[in-house]
């Protein structure tokens, strides 16, 4: 009896032995499946960008500045996210809104003074919140010091931090300049007899990264910004510093064929980007615990990985235009399809989140200083469906996987100024479009109806509207860009007092991306793809299953998941009353947790 009860005794430890292991073999198993994930505070953090001309003034000159950015970080603090981007501050004679840079180590004087930003980086850190810069270094002003000495004399030492082409080998093949009427990225200079070269407006040299003297320089403007305590940078059109500086001909037939998308042929992506890259993740970013991301104009799926995959050591994250560019009508500028297509708009989404399943990292954004606002465009500015759309929206971008980048303004549903003459407008980029539709003797009326919509930059740039007061409370002087008339009954202080506002609705979707891991790690799989009404989605991470169900229309809309909701928890929903049923109400967003 004694021996069969030592004999079963070894019997039971056996199996247990060989149940760990072979438990510990599945585990490994799934382990292998499942990519690694590596968790960093950029992955995880929302990302607010404030466009700061528009957002508060202190002073009265009606622009804003970085004391009201001050007296708006409890207000900042309390949406819930974690880093703020700020759109250029540096000296600039404003021919571009900051883009055109005179000085990378100084104030702009509407803005205010160093001491002013000092201070604002403290007040940012003590709460707890990132700072994020704009990195403008494909081109400067043509007031820095280093072109104003470049066009001195052909053999100034400045000369080759710029790209020149002397006159008597005739006139330089054609390269497009976006803010000119004439088309033109060249631009003749007299005092030495040659072409120099613009992407965007002539006060927008391009620099010379083949120059390594260029390069350290730009570095060490970097090193120090980080050594003040900013915490990264978003590098504005970087694919853009590396061309190819032959200048191949290329044709005007050419370039209007195939322009879209083979930016790397024709613009940028040249040989030595990833060069520079590396050069700068070693010669700055590495030394330091902060954020990169990439504005990615030309960059594809096919050659994201080369910006991010952490292997590389370039840089962190980069962002497409895919996505905002669908459904712009050909032939216009920026004019929008009405009747763009939710299927392609799945598709588009669905395949960039591909890209980074197993390596890198990817962003989510839907509207920034160079886009109309979100509620416009994606989703239903009418009055009865405006705030339903834009929180259905907001659903979308943090429950998406990559870091969200949400624009100041959109939080409380603001929608586009849809100016009527173009003497209200500032932008330069609208300015050149509309005298390119003058010169050609096009309809100048549709234009600025074009731009309503789908086009013109400054809908995205009107003053934040923080009250119902004169000039929304933006400003106590004259606005440097007229304030949307809605204000009165669209502004920051009636949502705070209303518990079911977008306002206080953004609120609850940073807690709840924050507090499911699922909606940051979590693997992405997309459902009823050819549902034309209805995007749906589950996001899975770690034995939890989120299903996310959004109607992208103003009729009701049936979500063929087939996934029977029944038992399932919902988290949020954008409706006063909630409801996890398959038939969604116009623009009704739910987000539900599976059993």
């Amino acid at each position: 009896m004694k021996f069969n009860k030592t004999k079963t005794t070894i019997i039971i430890v056996i199996l247990m032995i060989m149940t760990n292991i072979s438990l510990l073999i599945a585990q490994k198993k799934m382990v292998e499946k499942e990519p690694k994930i590596e968790r960093k505070w950029w992955k995880e953090a929302v990302v607010y960008q404030i466009y700061p001309r528009s957002f508060k003034d202190t002073d009265g000159d009606g622009v804003g500045d970085l004391k009201g950015i001050i007296s708006k970080l409890d207000y900042i603090k309390s949406l819930g996210i974690d880093v703020v981007w700020l759109n250029p501050i540096y000296g600039s004679p404003n021919a571009d809104n900051g883009y055109d840079i005179s000085d990378y180590q100084s104030i702009m004087k509407e803005f205010g003074t160093m001491e002013d930003f000092d201070a604002l980086l403290k007040g940012m850190h003590e709460r707890g919140l990132k700072l994020v810069m704009d990195l403008v270094v494909n081109h400067s002003s043509d007031e820095h010091k280093w072109f104003q000495e470049s066009r001195k004399s052909r053999d100034n030492p400045y000369r080759d931090y710029y790209h020149w082409w002397p006159a008597e080998k005739g006139k330089p093949a054609f390269r497009p300049g976006n803010f000119e009427a004439d088309g033109s990225g060249w631009r003749y200079d007299k005092q030495t007899d040659s072409y120099y070269l613009h992407y965007f407006s002539y006060k927008q040299p391009d620099l010379n990264w083949e120059n390594p003297k260029l390069r350290q320089e730009i570095f060490s403007m970097m090193n120090w910004w980080l050594k003040k305590g900013i915490d990264g940078f978003r590098m504005d059109v970087i694919p853009f510093i590396a061309k190819d500086t032959t200048f191949p001909i290329i044709t005007q037939e050419e370039l209007n064929k195939n322009y879209n998308g083979k930016w790397d042929v024709y613009l940028a992506s040249g040989s030595y980007l990833h060069d520079y890259l590396k050069e700068m993740n070693k010669e700055v970013l590495s030394k330091y615990d902060c954020m990169a991301l990439a504005e990615g104009a030309g960059m594809t799926k096919n050659t994201a990985l080369n910006f991010v995959d952490p292997d590389r050591k370039e840089l962190d994250m980069g962002y497409h235009f895919d996505g905002v560019g669908l459904g712009y009508l050909p032939g216009y500028f920026k004019k929008m399809d009405p009747n763009w297509s939710l299927v392609e708009f799945k598709k588009i989404y669905s395949e960039w989140d591909a890209v980074y399943a197993k390596k890198g990292w990817g962003t989510i954004y839907l509207g920034n200083h160079d886009q109309p606002r979100m509620t416009s465009r994606w989703g239903n500015d009418a009055p009865e469906f405006r705030a339903l759309s834009s929180k259905m929206l907001t659903t979308f971008l943090l429950t998406m996987g990559g870091t969200p980048y949400y624009y100041n303004g959109d939080e409380i549903g603001m929608i586009n100024a849809k100016f009527d003459k173009i003497e209200d407008y500032r932008d330069i980029e609208t300015f050149a479009e509309y005298e390119k539709v003058k010169i050609a003797g096009g309809d100048l009326r549709q234009f600025i109806e074009n731009q309503k919509t789908g086009g013109a930059r400054d809908n995205g740039r009107t003053p934040f509207q923080w009250d119902a007061s004169n000039n929304a409370g933006f400003s106590t002087g004259t606005p440097w860009l007229k304030v949307n008339d809605n204000h009165a009954f669209l502004n920051a202080d009636a949502q705070e007092k209303d518990p079911n506002s977008n306002l206080n609705y953004f609120r609850k979707m940073t807690k709840l991306r924050k507090s499911n891991l699922a909606l940051i790690y979590g693997k992405y799989t997309l459902l009823d793809k050819e549902n034309p009404n209805v995007y749906s989605y589950t996001r899975e991470f770690e034995g939890k299953k989120l299903l996310v169900m959004l109607n992208f229309t103003s009729k009701k809309a049936t979500a063929n998941t087939g996934i029977n909701t029944a038992n399932a928890k919902v988290l949020i929903n954008n409706y006063p009353i909630a409801s996890k049923s398959l038939e969604l109400r116009p623009y009704e967003a739910v987000v539900l947790e599976l059993e």
